[in-house]
């Protein structure tokens, strides 16, 4: 056991935790931030993304360890929630919601990196997935939240 000091969503927090405790249970089980979602714990499903330093990563598989200084941004924390909420809700994105929080943190991680994205680069910098099979619609809200509607 260890004591790490963790900025996130920017707080400085400190937490007891082992080395290789994932970020995404420190967030959850530590911290009580759950709009951070287990999906598969082997970073396929995405549905635990949060932005290190802006960058989109799936929480599962950082340790808490590995994050040091690094700023983390939860979904609770996101600057630019409300506009891409309002975009998924416009889109009516949402069907069982489970992997919407990873979905909205990728597109932001997105946003920041492409501001005009076109179909092809939502494509392929979007890697979260989605059981319901929404992905028209996120694509419709991405590029709603851009500032276009497709």
């Amino acid at each position: 056991m260890a004591r790490y000091r963790l900025n996130v969503n920017g707080q400085q927090h400190d937490v007891d935790a082992t080395e290789e405790m994932p970020l995404l249970w420190v967030l959850r089980d530590l911290l009580g931030m759950t709009g951070t979602k287990y999906g598969c714990g082997v970073a396929q499903c995405r549905a635990c993304t949060v932005h290190l330093d802006g960058k989109a990563v799936p929480s599962c598989q950082i340790a808490v360890s590995e994050v040091g200084q690094k700023v983390v941004t939860t979904i609770e924390g996101l600057p630019q929630r409300e506009k891409l909420l309002d975009a998924w809700i416009a889109e009516e994105v949402p069907q069982c919601g489970y992997c919407q929080p990873g979905q909205i943190m990728a597109a932001a991680a997105l946003l920041a990196e492409v501001p005009a994205p076109t179909d092809e680069d939502i494509e392929r910098l979007m890697k979260n997935i989605c059981r319901c099979g929404t992905y028209n619609r996120i694509k419709l809200a991405i590029h709603r939240a851009a500032g276009g509607r497709r």
